[in-house]
């Protein structure tokens, strides 16, 4: 193929490595390795949102778009994003003894916010 190299095959070298593993070695070995690299995506994933991740959050908990929207700008808005807002919503729906829904609803009204910020102490994160 024009434009492609063509890529030797070394598997019988790479193999040496793991020649000599029973299947439980090979088997720990595999998980070990997908730990090396899963971790940092989960490491990733805890500490880093959007607003179209939080969006589609609350679309999963039953929010509309129409509604999703003013719940995340209200996250951003007070510094809570970094808690996830579905989060936040549900804080305040068991908080407050109402339905996540209902909850969130009442947050787009302009109501708890000042409650979400106590319960998360302002926190940035």
């Amino acid at each position: 193929m024009k434009g492609f190299l063509k890529r030797e095959d070394d598997f019988a070298e790479r193999r040496k490595k793991i020649a000599e593993l029973s299947d439980e070695e090979l088997k720990a070995r595999f998980w070990s390795d997908i730990e090396k690299i899963v971790d940092p995506l989960l490491d990733l994933a805890r500490t880093h949102t959007s607003p179209s991740i939080e969006r589609s959050v609350l679309l999963r908990m039953g929010f509309s778009s129409l509604e999703a929207k003013p719940l995340v700008e209200g996250a951003i808005d007070r510094g809570l994003i970094g808690h996830g807002v579905g989060h936040v919503v549900y804080r305040i729906a068991r908080e407050k003894q109402l339905d996540l829904r209902q909850a969130g609803l009442e947050m787009i009204e302009g109501d708890h916010w000042d409650d979400a910020l106590k319960i998360f102490k302002g926190g940035d994160r």
